[in-house]
């Protein structure tokens, strides 16, 4: 009995611990009521007034979310300039097309003036994205707050950590599974390829030298339009569309289309082909609402990847820039 009992203490205090080192015992609904209690209602009029000015914003906020939070931690680490020994994130080639990363330093300026040092970068990406979705006709998710920002920067380990368009579907999904994204919720996050662009370096590889045979042919020539040569330069503006039904809307058309091989990058094929992921795909394009159910889970679970707390990290003043000592 006493050994039984020493063992489930023991279990109590090693699943108290793990939920602690994950840190997301720190982050709470409503955070900054009393720090800051018009916080998060700054951040929706910063990034409806973006969207209107920058209707492609409401896209990025939600392809940053993602670009920081699957490499290490949900820390803002991916805003850091190149500077005094640290090497920018956005440098990588797993970040080519990432763009506005200026207005995450607009809605900063904001929170600066009303609440000094209190509201992290961190927790402007999280609920940027969080705003972002309803302004693409997606639902609201409840996101809670308290993240602190990375001192550091995850150059080094990106390319093992962040997925990338061309890997294995299985890759893929073990990549996701590690932050705790289980298939239906991976299949569900990438329809977010249902809005924005995509630069014509991350698609070429379909089209030259031969067009891949899984690609739809009129598609295909329509996309060798947008993209007229196999090497287009990175920082050029030469983009094509994800969905060219419903551009800016974050709906189930994504899974309809990579039904009928016009999906543009090689993950969004493998979708389909993949037997592990092909039935969701198959339920996601004939219901929206299941969609954008498992898309608010899914992107609720990413949010909240090991955020930093205490002096692991910081409340930046510049969300581009380690604090100064």
């Amino acid at each position: 009995m006493a050994i039984n009992k020493l063992l489930c203490n023991l279990t109590f205090i090693f699943l108290l611990f793990f939920h602690f080192h994950l840190g997301k015992g720190d982050l709470q609904l409503n955070y900054y009521s009393k720090s800051c209690p018009d916080a998060e209602e700054i951040v929706k009029q910063q990034v409806t007034r973006l969207y209107h000015k920058h209707g492609n914003t409401a896209v990025s906020w939600i392809r940053t979310l993602f670009h920081d939070c699957m490499v290490k931690s949900c820390d803002a680490s991916i805003l850091l300039e190149t500077v005094n020994g640290i090497q920018s994130e956005k440098m990588s080639t797993r970040n080519v097309g990432m763009r506005n990363f200026k207005y995450i330093n607009t809605i900063k300026d904001a929170l600066e003036r009303s609440c000094p040092m209190t509201v992290s970068c961190a927790d402007i990406v999280a609920l940027s994205a969080r705003d972002g979705v309803v302004l693409l006709g997606g639902p609201r998710i409840e996101m809670k707050t308290g993240r602190k920002d990375s001192k550091e920067s995850h150059f080094a380990e990106i390319d093992e950590l962040l997925p990338n368009h061309n890997d294995s579907m299985m890759y893929v999904l073990s990549r996701f599974q590690t932050v705790g994204i289980d298939v239906e919720g991976t299949v569900a996050l990438l329809g977010a390829h249902s809005v924005g662009r995509v630069h014509c370096v991350n698609i070429v590889n379909r089209l030259y030298p031969t067009v891949d045979p899984t690609l739809d042919p009129k598609y295909a020539e329509y996309l060798k339009g947008r993209c007229p040569h196999p090497e287009p330069d990175p920082k050029a503006v030469e983009y094509t569309r994800n969905d060219l039904q419903t551009p800016m809307t974050l709906d189930n058309m994504y899974y309809k289309n990579i039904m009928n091989n016009k999906g543009l990058l090689v993950v969004d094929q493998q979708l389909i082909s993949s037997p592990v992921t092909s039935s969701f795909v198959q339920n996601m394009a004939v219901d929206n609402d299941y969609f954008l159910g498992q898309f608010s889970k899914a992107l609720l679970t990413l949010s909240e990847n090991n955020p930093l707390s205490g002096d692991d990290g910081e409340v930046r003043r510049d969300c581009r820039f380690v604090n100064k000592s």
